[in-house]
């Protein structure tokens, strides 16, 4: 008889990944979508795996989002045939990239200037036409055009041969740095706002926009039952992560992604863990997201916080008493899961404690 395989039995560091608690995020996803009768279109950035991602699509996705050309080579490689880029893609080497992956899947890219879209059309040349999106700026104040820019935007790239316009699409990831949940709602409400008035001003001078994307995990749950929205894509809401946790979007008990580490030393006032900067990494929120207290939260251990990371060691400071003594095992839930992701090779897949699997991340460190 097979001994079944704990976390006690495996080596540190490693990255875990509950499949019960992925699971239930998933059908939670799958289920707003469904109540709201919209599309959902996860974005892959945060977990980086073909498996999870046809977990998505099994589970009604309609395609999935990427950050990167090179993640959306490795998912059409796996297998998946509808892809976004959410990116404004315009150098050379990447159109010609962009023009060979066409063949193998559907793509779709995002466009945020017509200097970007005349790059585009030219490179497409003579290839069947490539659907586009415009990205509108909903206040994260990164790529994205203005909600006044987007009809004059849209008109120039209705006259170029080779593209067709087929959707808009945002991404308020401002939200991070929310205060509360009111706030988020309102940043939900202005996001999807900036879509839909964009999408409603084009077809009112002739040009249809059949998909109304946003995404932000803080904000889709809001978003999703706006009136005149097509989709979502939140990336995240896979795993959650401590910064979730903090905004009160999340209970560390939906967090499906862990970080298995030992203790290396124990002294006074700490305790030192064998995952520094190289497994946790040094992300304390996004967009200005103010809500965690230090590098991870240690599970089931409340008498320590996180203070300092080096490359391999964490340091652990003290509140009061630990149990923890030397070689000791604990999980360690990161501040941003989608980073933690991308540090590692291969995720060990638990159910009920219990190793069942490892699974590659597939796309780690395609950032190209």
């Amino acid at each position: 008889m097979m001994t079944k395989k704990t976390i006690h039995t495996l080596d540190t560091p490693t990255l875990l990944l509950d499949l019960t608690i992925l699971e239930k995020n998933l059908d939670e996803i799958s289920l707003i979508t469904k109540e709201n009768k919209i599309n959902w279109r996860p974005h892959i950035k945060t977990h980086k795996s073909i498996e999870i991602a046809k977990m998505q699509l099994e589970r009604g996705a309609c395609g999935i989002t990427v950050a990167k050309l090179e993640e959306a080579e490795v998912m059409a490689l796996g297998g998946i045939n509808d892809i976004l880029i959410a990116y404004p893609l315009s150098s050379p080497p990447k159109l010609e990239r962009l023009k060979a992956l066409t063949a193998k899947a559907k793509i779709t890219i995002a466009i945020d200037s017509l200097a970007q879209a005349e790059k585009v059309n030219e490179a497409f040349s003579g290839a069947s036409l490539l659907p586009v999106w415009i990205k509108v700026n909903s206040g994260l104040n990164r790529c994205g055009v203005e909600v006044d820019e987007v009809v004059e935007l849209a008109i120039q790239i209705s006259m170029l041969p080779y593209l067709q316009l087929t959707g808009i699409f945002t991404h308020a990831g401002h939200s991070y740095a929310a205060k509360s949940l009111e706030e988020i709602k309102e940043i939900a409400y202005r996001e999807a706002k900036s879509v839909v008035e964009s999408a409603n001003a084009c077809e009112l001078v002739g040009i249809k926009i059949p998909h109304r994307s946003i995404g932000s995990t803080p904000t889709f749950k809001y978003g999703a039952a706006i009136t005149g929205i097509t989709e979502i894509r939140p990336g995240n809401a896979a795993f959650y992560d401590m910064c979730q946790v903090g905004l009160g979007v999340a209970e560390a008990s939906q967090c499906a992604l862990t970080v298995l580490a030992s203790v290396v030393s124990v002294k006074k006032d700490r305790v030192i863990f064998d995952t520094g900067s190289k497994a946790l990494s040094l992300d304390q929120g996004a967009h200005g997201n103010k809500s965690v207290v230090g590098y991870g939260s240690v599970v089931g251990h409340s008498e320590m916080t996180i203070a300092r990371l080096s490359e391999e060691h964490g340091v652990a400071l003290l509140h009061s008493d630990t149990t923890l003594t030397l070689t000791d095992k604990v999980q360690i839930i990161p501040n941003h899961a989608c980073v933690v992701a991308n540090l590692f090779d291969e995720y060990t897949i638990l159910r009920n404690g219990i190793v069942i699997d490892n699974w590659p991340v597939d796309a780690r460190g395609k950032m190209k």
